[in-house]
């Protein structure tokens, strides 16, 4: 069984599309994926379901939805000669679990080589966690569980993993920072940060770019965007670290030389 939830939900065992059509059973689904492995409780099934306002019917009604589950996994094992849906939709005290290798859900596929990419990040093998980040970043083709809404707890996992993701290409930006990849990353960079307009490592990462690319004064021009979206939206200015970036791009700090790798990390830190 291969399972995808990081863009739309797709499913499919032998090649067999097993993804529901319906919305609730899919929402169940992408739910049991992020957890593989792991038992599920039925509480948490009805609360993502039907959040504090569950019918009284609820248990029942969760039960016909892991049979239509069971049913489209049991046609697809049936067409290739084999059986046993209850072994990979599994009932167990108080809850279900989807019982499939981690590998065949691509979050975890996402999950590993991001903790690859940032191992080599660690021993200052750019190259390697630059290119490992990038085939963490290619597992997603959306939006987490895009096409389902998600109740409190499959919402909670979508924020995480969108959280994960900024961080894995804000590791991966960095990684090609420290290779001298500045001019490469200036068109990447400048959506990125129209599309997060408070996000200070991005904005970091941009001006450093910038600078390197003999474009100083529109370096200066992001940390001004940056910093009037700030006081507009919170009240607060840029952080110490981001004003000490700013400095050093007015003085014209050697530090920002691709080539000073290890005083680049100190001036970010």
């Amino acid at each position: 069984m291969q399972i995808k939830v990081l863009g739309p939900v797709e499913a499919k065992v032998n090649g067999r599309s097993v993804t529901p059509t319906a919305a609730k059973p899919r929402q169940i689904l992408a739910l049991l994926a992020l957890h593989s492995g792991q038992v599920v409780s039925v509480p948490t099934l009805i609360e993502e379901l039907w959040g504090d306002r569950p019918p009284r019917s609820a248990r029942t009604t969760l039960q016909t939805y892991i049979l239509q589950l069971r049913k489209l996994i049991g046609d697809a094992l049936s067409s290739s000669g084999e059986s046993g849906a209850k072994e990979v939709l599994v009932t167990r005290y108080g809850g279900y679990l989807l019982d499939v290798p981690p590998e065949s859900v691509d979050v975890h596929e996402f999950e590993r080589l991001a903790r690859a990419g940032q191992q080599a990040y660690e021993v200052d093998d750019f190259t390697s966690a630059s290119r490992l980040l990038r085939q963490a970043l290619e597992m997603w083709r959306g939006p987490a569980v895009v096409d389902v809404r998600p109740g409190m707890p499959l919402g909670i996992e979508v924020v995480r993993l969108e959280e994960s993701r900024l961080g894995v290409l804000e590791a991966r930006i960095d990684s090609e920072l420290r290779m001298g990849k500045h001019k490469s990353l200036l068109s990447e960079l400048s959506v990125l940060t129209v599309q997060n307009p408070m996000n200070e490592n991005l904005c970091a990462q941009y001006m450093i770019s910038l600078f390197r690319a003999g474009r100083q004064w529109q370096a200066l021009d992001a940390f001004k965007a940056l910093r009037n979206t700030l006081i507009e939206e919170l009240g607060v200015e840029p952080s110490s670290r981001l004003q000490g970036l700013q400095h050093a791009i007015l003085t014209s700090d050697p530090r920002l030389d691709s080539a000073e790798t290890r005083h680049l990390q100190r001036l970010l830190a």
